[in-house]
């Protein structure tokens, strides 16, 4: 009659092993879904950093292109003053050889007009 009411030592045995299992498998840690990772601090900073960096380099070539233009117009300004006061002297010195060559033709004109008149 034992039997019938499964109350046999196998039987709790069996059970007990059972209700053990389960609660084994209550504690065991499942599998999560882990987030993933977002950027550390560190290279956050970095990315600062490095974005300081660029915009630091980018003004400082604007002010190297800004300087060598402003170098380029001063040149550009002196060669167009050397060129004026070089054109300046040319005009003077045609002035002056034209009124040269006049006063020798009128020096000319008068000696052929001296001797006609011999």
């Amino acid at each position: 009659m034992r039997d019938l009411k499964g109350s046999g030592l196998t039987d709790r045995l069996a059970a007990a092993a059972e209700a053990k299992a389960a609660l084994l498998a209550k504690m065991k840690p499942k599998p999560t879904v882990t987030a993933p990772q977002g950027e550390t601090r560190a290279a956050a900073k970095e990315a600062a950093l490095k974005a300081v960096r660029e915009a630091r380099a980018d003004e400082k070539e604007a002010a190297k292109l800004a300087s060598a233009d402003k170098a380029a117009a001063v040149q550009a300004a002196i060669a167009a003053d050397e060129e004026a006061a070089l054109a300046e002297k040319r005009g003077a010195r045609k002035e002056r050889k034209q009124l040269t060559k006049a006063e020798a033709q009128a020096k000319r004109d008068a000696r052929y007009a001296a001797r006609k008149a011999r």
